[in-house]
């Protein structure tokens, strides 16, 4: 169930003296079961992209796959993509509107046709993968927190059973704790399934812990696509396009200059912290 772009370009007002061009050519190709990063500076096109990969967005120019078909094929089932390709937006909880939170995520499967029963098994077990607890099942929306909120949202589109998870930073507003919370269980959520996740953070240290694959947007294109550990070790270009490593990246290069022997290419707190201990043993 692979996502592939090819020479993806959209231009926002075309032929208008407002005319953007948010994509420049675009190749990419996200595979099932991949947890991908997406970071970027406001403006660098990385909203535009992940609202492509559901047909939300349909490019100017180029070519969208999904599980090899094209989804911009006259005849093709965008209705179908977008259960199959489940996108959470920046502050999800705006979209809550159900009088409780066992009806409200019962909603995307109910639009799938699916009968009351399923509709609820569907929406207890979504519940239940986001660590959502029972007990307030049958509470209101509007009366949870800022994280918990977000867990309902999020089941609300895991309830469909997507095979792609698509977070549009998902942890926007939130305290560290809960922002722990909800990305170790996505976390947790890609270990125990087959599910795709692609997670766009402005957050260094959360992609650094997070992802397998980071890819940088800058300008509209699409300017590294490799590992944390590859994409950080080019801090300095990052900070020319107003980005920056994971905080521990710079501790280690200021240590290695004060004459310690550290990998510098470290990217979370667990990986420096055991470098360092190594260098006082060796």
């Amino acid at each position: 169930m692979s996502i592939k772009l090819e020479h993806i370009n959209y231009i926002y007002n075309p032929d208008t003296v407002y005319e953007k061009q948010a994509l420049k050519d675009i190749n990419l190709t996200i595979e099932q079961g991949e947890f991908v990063g997406v970071i970027g500076h406001t403006g660098s096109g990385k909203s535009t992209l992940i609202q492509h990969l559901n047909g939300l967005m349909k490019a100017t120019s180029g070519t969208l796959f999904y599980d090899g078909k094209d989804i911009y094929a006259p005849e093709y089932n965008l209705k179908e993509l977008r259960t199959q390709v489940g996108l959470v937006f920046q502050y999800p909880e705006h979209q809550l509107f159900e009088i409780d939170v066992l009806t409200d995520v019962c909603f995307g499967p109910k639009n799938q046709g699916f009968s009351k029963d399923e509709c609820i098994r569907r929406a207890k077990e979504a519940l239940e993968l986001v660590g959502f607890p029972e007990k307030y099942y049958k509470q209101s929306p509007f009366e949870l927190s800022g994280g918990q909120k977000r867990r309902v949202a999020i089941a609300g589109v895991l309830a469909m059973r997507p095979k792609v998870l698509v977070l549009d930073e998902p942890t926007a507003g939130l305290d560290p704790k809960g922002r722990d919370e909800i990305l170790d269980q996505i976390a947790f959520l890609h270990k125990q399934t087959d599910l795709t996740v692609i997670l766009v953070s402005h957050s260094m240290e959360d992609v650094a812990k997070y992802v397998n694959r980071l890819i940088v947007m800058n300008e509209g294109e699409k300017l590294f696509d490799a590992t944390p550990r590859e994409v950080f070790s080019h801090y300095k270009e990052l900070e020319r396009i107003g980005l920056a490593a994971p905080q521990v990246t710079y501790i280690m290069h200021a240590l290695k200059e004060k004459g310690m022997d550290l990998p510098v290419d470290v990217t979370t707190i667990e990986e420096a912290a055991d470098a360092i201990m190594r260098s006082f043993h060796d």
